[in-house]
């Protein structure tokens, strides 16, 4: 994987804000919704999330300046796995693993309770000796409306064994879901560990959730903001029809109640707010210019001053 730094544009000393403003306009500019059925900018979209997930996070961006884990997370081989025993005096040479060194397996399962030697069982017989799995840690990048509204999504784990994560509706970003012994195999029959799979909620084209409630803004035309209208808008559970009241206006806001995101231990679900903003037609004929023109002379409003900006 590519350097995040250089995914992102940003020196290796930017501070949170410049990484999350270059993250934003990156992710808005790749965004899939924006360009359906372009692989090429559904890999830099997937490439900038990547990138923004390490960096955002202030232990990972620590562990991968310092050479522990990699662009993609995972941890880099150490360089020494274990020096603990000298051959000689003090300053000597020491032996690794794999050079020939003379040591007791004995002493060195000893270190774990006197455990016995490779074969598995203590010293003078006894119990083999088990030691349970390590837990390891991933993360999963999902859509918005996936986290909404629950879902099943397949990974692969290192070893090659695909599983399916189970993601509860109402998932929220950096929520972290535990599944129990999909870690490390045990030693010696122990327990294997658990997987705890962090989730990054990428983010929409045009819903942003805030708590439970979920918020989008919806282009309406001149004559619906004026004469009123029925109009279907996008919730996260589908399309539902909404009514523009008489003389609406850009920021005018509306709600639908429970259309929102549920909340996974009260079961309440939240609301979506429409925020309306009129839109004018693309082309501006002679019929509505003149009409406009007539009206003006006759109907002075001052929006400025209205808004304290004169």
């Amino acid at each position: 994987m590519k350097d995040p730094y250089e995914v992102l544009g940003v020196p290796r000393d930017a501070d949170e804000d410049r990484i999350k403003k270059a993250y934003r306009e990156l992710a808005k500019k790749h965004h899939p919704d924006l360009h359906p059925g372009d692989k090429s900018a559904l890999a830099k979209f997937q490439e900038v999330q990547g990138a923004y997930d390490l960096l955002s996070d202030k232990e990972k961006r620590r562990r991968f300046d310092a050479g522990e884990i990699d662009a993609s997370g995972a941890e880099r081989p150490p360089r020494n796995f274990y020096r603990a025993y000298a051959d000689g005096s003090e300053g000597a040479k020491y032996h690794g693993f794999g050079e020939s060194a003379d040591i007791d397996l004995d002493d060195l399962f000893g270190m774990f309770g006197g455990a016995a030697r490779a074969g598995g069982r203590r010293r003078g017989g006894g119990q083999p000796f088990q030691m349970p799995g390590a837990d390891v840690s991933y993360t999963l990048r999902v859509s918005f409306l996936d986290a909404a509204n629950g879902a099943r999504q397949r990974i692969t784990l290192p070893d090659g064994r695909s599983i399916d994560v189970a993601i509860p509706e109402g998932t929220h970003d950096r929520q972290t879901l535990r599944l129990k012994g999909q870690g490390q195999p045990g030693i010696g029959g122990g327990e294997p560990g658990d997987a705890y799979i962090e989730i990054h909620v990428e983010p929409h084209a045009f819903f942003t959730r805030k708590d439970n409630d979920v918020h989008v803004e919806i282009p309406v035309t001149l004559d619906e903001a004026i004469l009123g209208a029925k109009t279907e808008v996008p919730t996260v559970s589908g399309l539902v029809n909404l009514t523009v009241p008489k003389g609406s206006n850009t920021g005018t806001t509306l709600r639908l109640k429970g259309r929102g995101i549920l909340d996974a231990r009260t079961k309440a679900r939240g609301d979506q707010y429409v925020k309306l903003k009129v839109v004018l037609p693309d082309q501006i004929d002679d019929e509505l210019r003149s009409f406009i023109e007539t009206w003006s002379k006759t109907h002075k409003y001052d929006v400025r001053r209205k808004a304290g900006m004169a």
